[in-house]
């Protein structure tokens, strides 16, 4: 029997998706349940697994555009799938370190570490202690990175003159742009013509985050099974400061300022595609592990093309780390219908003062960048500032952001 394997909708608003790459050949035979197609929409990548087994035929080609509903490939079950070939999702594991190589069988009469190389600085090592090649690689608990590379290095001629010239090439290559990346691309250029965009900056103190992250990493793992990391504490930050802060958090309809009761924030993740930003829903009311676990595993539904257009929808502010990739500080762009943006970045130890002191403090710098069409300076500037001392003093995010000292005395 052929089976047609069509184009599944995205989302609504999505209408027509274009091939991205083909994850199984023409006339390859596949399983049940196979990843064999990613599809690109404007807005996410998505990869189409085959409903039945059986031998494909492709009838678009990579970098097609079809419509949504419309086949991608047929699938002839009559031809039975091997058993060996499994559901994509079961044969991709995650990679152990503890994980053994297979070992390469010695020819006969050869001895192991005959052929080791041995520098003069080693070999007098061992004659001091009296160990031979054996004792040293059998005192070897796993092999490491550094060997690894090494062995690579001697296989490919790693040794070689590091003078030598590298050969001149005038050679150029063209790639097609996926639909994500040209949607994402007009949506930069009308960001900068259709907004008002200023950026402010502050500086954040992040001793008191880290020392809880050191403290109570192990417990904090123990008990929730993954760990704690920084995107947590600025998403629930944010979350309380536009609280206080409302219009940062409100969008501009035509003429009016449309102001939501919740806080939806979306975080941006870089994948292979291009840029994602999925969705954190009611962060307000989100406690730091829930608000941890939710954004580790939008971010890997991102990165492993599983997530949804309806995780990637709405949104009343957005946070970017480029502090990942060493960004020391940046402008970062708005996200519309947003209004309001904070940029995350790199955490260096520098000297600041402390009651007339120097001292060495581990900082961020952070930057909000905002609509100045609807946020007025005294709202970004006094946002950014509430986000500064909830980092700086997490116990306060107890408390709806609110000084406990103060709450004791009633004021």
């Amino acid at each position: 029997m052929i089976v047609e394997v069509k184009v599944p909708s995205p989302g609504e608003s999505v209408t027509e998706v274009e091939i991205g790459h083909w994850l199984a050949d023409d006339g390859a035979v596949v399983a049940k349940g196979q990843e064999i197609v990613e599809i690109e929409s404007d807005k996410a990548t998505l990869t189409i697994v085959a409903d039945e087994g059986g031998k494909i035929k492709r009838l678009a080609e990579e970098g097609q555009a079809l419509a949504v509903g419309a086949a991608a490939c047929t699938i002839d079950t009559s031809v039975e799938a091997p058993e060996n070939v499994q559901d994509n999702a079961e044969a991709v594991k995650p990679v152990e370190e503890t994980k053994t190589v297979e070992e390469k069988k010695l020819p006969e009469n050869e001895e192991p570490g005959k052929k080791v190389k041995i520098t003069s600085v080693a070999k007098k090592m061992m004659e001091e202690k009296n160990l031979s090649v054996d004792d040293i690689l059998n005192g070897l608990k796993r092999l490491g990175k550094k060997e690894v590379e090494a062995v690579i290095n001697e296989a490919s001629g790693g040794g070689r003159n590091l003078s030598e010239t590298k050969p001149a090439s005038r050679e150029v290559t063209r790639k097609r742009m996926s639909m994500l990346r040209r949607k994402l691309s007009g949506r930069l250029v009308s960001i900068k013509n259709e907004t008002a965009m200023l950026t402010t900056f502050n500086e954040v103190n992040m001793s008191a985050i880290i020392n809880i992250r050191k403290e109570h990493q192990q417990k904090f793992v123990e008990k929730h099974g993954f760990k704690l990391g920084f995107m947590s504490f600025f998403t629930k930050a944010c979350a309380i400061a536009a609280g206080y802060h409302p219009m940062v958090n409100s969008m501009i309809d035509g003429d009016e300022i449309v102001t939501p009761g919740y806080v939806d924030i979306g975080i941006a993740v870089s994948t292979p595609k291009g840029l994602m930003v999925p969705v954190v829903r009611n962060a307000e009311s989100k406690s730091i592990p829930e608000m941890e676990l939710e954004i580790k595993n939008l971010a890997e539904k991102a990165r492993n093309k599983k997530i949804t257009v309806e995780e990637l929808s709405g949104g009343t502010f957005t946070i970017t780390n480029g502090g990942v990739f060493g960004s020391m500080l940046s402008t970062p762009i708005i996200n519309p219908p947003q209004s309001a943006i904070l940029g995350m970045h790199n955490i260096v130890e520098r000297p600041v003062a402390v009651e007339g002191q120097v001292v060495i403090r581990p900082v961020m710098y952070v930057a909000l960048s905002y609509d100045h069409r609807i946020i007025d300076g005294k709202d970004s500037v006094s946002f950014l500032v509430k986000v500064k001392q909830l980092l700086e003093h997490p116990e306060y995010m107890l408390n709806d952001g609110r000084n406990p000292k103060e709450l004791l005395l009633n004021l």
